[in-house]
């Protein structure tokens, strides 16, 4: 969890904007104890379909006003899950097309757990035809003590190989919502993604939880087309248009702009939801997308952001709810009107700039309590802010956490340009400080860090960063400029926002900052998954003495499978 400082677009227009993911696994803050004994949270009633608690009372004396969200709980409650990644077919928006899916489903299945349970989820790869690894990564949790299964393959993991499995065990050490997805290659926009959530204190009222929206663009491609497409000598590392724009998977295409001979059904079903008009509904958004910037509506209402990422925030209103790649955001929702209405809930990727796209508009039907099963909404769209080039969030003075945290001073400041050159086949790649990512299957390095190797100068794709023992670090991140921009100005310096993901626009920079708390290797990348795919990373090693004293798990098994795989 990072703090954010910082963040500024600049008046000269560049080429991309990116999403970084800022998750380091790293606790900011003090430490509190709640006792799992006490008064009921307003949450429980909730929960108790779904999971059972322990004693009734998952988080006891918890509550959102006087604990920080980052000291979790010990509930002593393992919630276990068994996955198993397979290709099939499928046409979640009635385009026939091969995919990657978690137990035959997509999106996948959601994992759900009380704040301070343990999440235990064996994954088995069973990808053929033809086959290829995998990894989970789970996203925006801290891994205290669990580095090694963060799920990044040549940093944290070798990936599961073929007919083989991993189990990876971390803590719900934070609560709110989030995703899991796959961090192999750009596997994950195959289909290869599901909710997570993490059931904690709330700090407001709402009467039901209509559960995780994913907003995802969607691609008719193959993954490995795309990929090659974007890093290819000729585009010059220009996107891919997605095809489609999903609401929990689903969103009829435009099957008149067919032109391959594949089979595509127009009667393709909206994703659906009931309501009853006056009850107020919580809405868990996340952007589970490969690149396209999402602007969520609902027709007619205003909604209210209560949290982002994993942060509760002090509550605001939007007509309109801004999520980059990686993104989530929890909102209120009232709806107004008559018991027989039905009304769109859309979400818009905005191009050209922040997304490129043939399909920009994907909706879902919400039907009020009374409204037939077969209704179809004729509501008019909320205005959006589409085509403004700078593709930011909203401003930081307005994303106020609920939970007051003041940064120290930053022990370590440093600074990071974002790239692009030709390399010597003449393809585009990324750079971070004038360096590519290229990954080492075969190879992690918080396994070579935890064999006492912390530097890298005469191999420089590994792109490694070692903060060595500061206490904390801040971080100045400059898109395709390397001439400073940040004029020192602190955004909320005595509280400022925090979350795990965050839009950088072009020619724009970005100022966080964390606690070097918790040793290993953590992945800085764009969350663009193109953008990944051609070096946007850069790992950040913390506190590389104490990686030596980590008792290793199974997971030097997992990479002897994959090597022995990998030169079969």
């Amino acid at each position: 969890m990072i703090y954010q400082t910082a963040l500024g677009p600049e008046s000269v227009y560049s080429e991309k904007p990116y999403f970084l993911e800022l998750s380091f696994g790293s606790v900011v803050g003090g430490s509190s104890f709640c006792a799992l004994v006490g008064r009921r949270s307003s949450l429980d009633a909730m929960s108790e379909k779904v999971l059972p608690l322990p004693n009734g009372f998952p988080w006891g004396l918890c509550t959102a006003e006087d604990t920080d969200p980052r000291t979790a709980p010990n509930t002593g409650i393992t919630r276990h899950y068994d996955f198993v990644v397979s290709r099939g077919e499928a046409s979640p928006d009635g385009y026939l097309k091969e995919v990657i899916l978690v137990n035959g489903e997509f999106p996948g299945p959601t994992i759900e757990a009380n704040w301070g349970d343990w999440i235990e989820v064996r994954v088995s790869n069973e990808i053929t035809g033809p086959e290829e690894g995998t990894s989970f990564h789970w996203h925006g949790f801290f891994q205290r003590q669990t580095q090694w299964y963060d799920g990044v393959p040549s940093v944290t993991q070798c990936p599961i190989a073929p007919s083989s499995w991993f189990t990876y065990r971390f803590r719900a050490d934070v609560y709110g919502t989030s995703w899991y997805h796959a961090h192999y290659s750009a596997q994950y926009s195959a289909g290869v993604t599901g909710p997570i959530v993490i059931y904690g204190p709330q700090h407001v009222q709402y009467d039901e939880d209509l559960g995780p929206i994913m907003l995802q663009d969607w691609f008719h491609l193959d993954y490995n087309t795309v990929v090659e497409y974007v890093m290819s000598n000729i585009t010059e590392l220009q996107d891919q248009l997605s095809d489609n724009t999903l609401i929990n998977g689903r969103m009829p295409y435009n099957c008149a702009l067919v032109t391959d001979g594949t089979p595509c059904d127009p009667q393709a079903p909206y994703s659906k939801f009931r309501v009853t008009p006056g009850k107020t509904y919580k809405l868990r958004l996340i952007n589970s997308g490969a690149g396209g910037l999402q602007y969520f509506s609902i027709d007619g209402h205003n909604l209210t952001i209560v949290a982002n990422d994993f942060n509760d925030i002090q509550p605001y209103n939007v007509s309109s709810v801004i999520l980059g790649v990686g993104q989530r955001s929890d909102v209120l929702f009232t709806p107004i009107g008559n018991p027989t209405d039905a009304i769109w809930m859309r979400t818009t990727q905005d191009g050209p700039f922040c997304a490129r796209t043939l399909q920009p508009e994907g909706k879902a039907i919400i039907l009020y309590n009374e409204a037939p099963e077969d209704s179809i909404p004729v509501t008019a769209a909320v205005p959006l802010p589409i085509g403004d080039t700078t593709c930011t969030n909203d401003p930081l003075d307005l994303t106020i956490p609920y939970f007051p945290t003041t940064p120290p001073e930053p022990s370590i400041t440093y600074n990071i340009t974002i790239n692009e050159i030709t390399n010597a086949t003449g393809h585009k790649e990324f750079t971070m400080n004038g360096s590519p990512f290229h990954a080492n299957y075969n190879n992690p390095i918080l396994l070579l860090a935890s064999e006492k190797n912390y530097s890298y100068p005469y191999d420089p794709q590994w792109n490694v960063i070692n903060l060595g023992t500061n206490t904390s670090v801040r971080i100045n991140v400059w898109n395709n400029d390397s001439s400073p921009h940040w004029d020192g100005t602190i955004i909320n310096p005595e509280n400022p926002q925090r979350r795990d993901t965050q839009m950088l626009s072009p020619n724009g920079h970005i100022v966080f900052q964390y606690n070097l708390d918790n040793p290993g290797v953590w992945l800085l990348h764009c969350h663009i998954a193109w953008h990944l795919s051609a070096g946007l990373s850069v790992s950040l090693m913390e506190r590389p003495q104490e990686i030596t004293e980590f008792e290793i798990p199974d997971f030097v098994q997992a990479c002897n499978i994959y090597s022995a795989y990998s030169v079969a």
